[in-house]
């Protein structure tokens, strides 16, 4: 205590020296009377204490001197501050418990409106409309899928018209992505070119193509024609046929078929003309009969490059003239020889007869009684016929199996040249 009053905190007091105890009297009685409140004039100035030494603190941080100490933020009471804000300083009026549980309930309330309302949005709008859209994208795909395979599987083309449909925002934009057009614009130029390239000697090719028959599965059909109607064909027609047709080169074969009259058109085609092949099946069971005939041809546009008739087919009365001159007058002698067609022609191949005469009796015979029979409305219905066709190799087979139900017919669009007539007159 006496040293705190003195200022020698570290020093301890040295009691052999006498100043020290009169400064130590004095000090003491100052003290006292400061205390007791007794005020005495000093008869000497009063001298300046020293400063006390700092004391010096081992171990430890100084810190730097503060003005206020600081305050412990206080604790954050759920339902009074969000999470993350930091509190707000100053003075806040204090929310009753019960006060502080309505207004959580009410957050969480709200949380579970937002919550719902959220969930039903994506279930009952947004997931809906992008199922849709996801649907309209399907749909074009596999209609760019359709159209673009085979050798234009690679085409790009398809990459862009897939690109342009992948990035459509709406159903709408879409489905109005055109397909159909660019793909018909690939594949005529394609055609085309397999057309110049596939051509044979004759300047044909064969189209290949798939027909559905009565909802089974499709079967191939392959017709014959001319370069120029394929090409025809190729600039007319749409993405949906030319991407299921292929242009072969023409590899056929002539086939010799025996058929009755009613089989061969009714007689009525000669040598060159198209003719389509149909298939007559006479299905039998339960004692009962059904023909079954198809709408689509087996083979299509067959050519006829020979025809033959039965002999017993007609018969032709020749008639040899001779003369004989006589002294008094002229005498003709006539002699009638008749013969059916088969022995003219071997008379004719053996030299018997003139083959100018022949010719001129014979020349289109065929086409010729064909005719008349047309014309007066009566034939021989019972005759045989050999008819040599030029068909695919591939359709031999059929052809030869079935050679007693096959039935040929004659497309208008190939008509020979009397059909062709008949047709002006009855259509003007």
């Amino acid at each position: 205590m006496i040293d705190k009053i003195k200022g020698n905190n570290n020093k301890p007091p040295d009691l052999r020296k006498k100043g020290d105890d009169n400064d130590i009297m004095k000090r003491v009685k100052g003290l006292v009377d400061k205390l007791t409140g007794t005020r005495k004039e000093p008869s000497k100035k009063p001298r300046k204490r020293p400063m006390p030494r700092p004391r010096l603190r081992v171990g430890k941080k100084e810190e730097k001197p503060r003005l206020k100490p600081p305050k412990k933020p206080p604790e954050r009471k759920l339902g009074l501050t969000p999470p993350g804000k930091p509190p707000s300083r100053g003075m806040r009026p204090k929310i009753p418990e019960e006060d502080q549980r309505t207004l959580v309930g009410a957050i969480v309330f709200g949380i579970i409106i937002i919550i719902i309302v959220a969930s039903g949005y994506y279930f009952l709008v947004y997931q809906p409309y992008q199922q849709t859209l996801q649907a309209a994208k399907d749909q074009k795909i596999a209609e760019v899928d359709a159209y673009f395979k085979g050798p234009l599987a690679t085409d790009p083309q398809k990459q862009a018209i897939l690109a342009e449909i992948d990035s459509g925002q709406t159903p709408e934009e879409v489905l109005a992505v055109d397909v159909l057009g660019p793909a018909t614009k690939s594949w005529r130029r394609y055609q085309t070119q397999e057309i110049n390239t596939k051509k044979d000697k004759f300047n044909r090719v064969m189209v290949v193509y798939n027909v559905t028959e009565n909802g089974n599965q499709s079967e191939s059909k392959r017709v014959i024609m001319k370069a120029s109607d394929a090409q025809k064909i190729v600039n007319e027609a749409d993405a949906t046929v030319l991407a299921n047709m292929v242009i072969q080169t023409p590899d056929t074969v002539a086939v010799p078929i025996m058929i009755s009259r009613l089989q061969a058109a009714g007689g009525l085609i000669g040598v060159g003309s198209m003719v389509d092949v149909y298939l007559n099946v006479n299905q039998t069971g339960n004692n009962t009969t059904v023909t079954s005939q198809e709408t689509t041809p087996r083979i299509s546009g067959a050519t006829v490059l020979a025809i033959l008739r039965a002999k017993d087919s007609g018969s032709v009365d020749a008639s040899i003239l001779r003369s004989q001159n006589i002294s008094i007058n002229t005498m003709s002698m006539e002699k009638k020889t008749t013969t059916d067609v088969e022995q003219l022609l071997r008379a004719a191949a053996a030299g018997g007869l003139s083959e100018e005469d022949i010719r001129a009796i014979l020349q289109n015979y065929g086409i010729r009684l064909s005719d008349y029979e047309r014309a007066a409305n009566l034939g021989e219905l019972d005759t045989t016929y050999l008819v040599i066709l030029e068909v695919p190799r591939d359709d031999v087979p059929f052809l030869i199996q079935n050679m007693n139900s096959i039935i040929l017919t004659v497309p208008t669009q190939n008509a020979p040249e009397w059909m062709i007539r008949e047709l002006h007159k009855i259509y003007g």
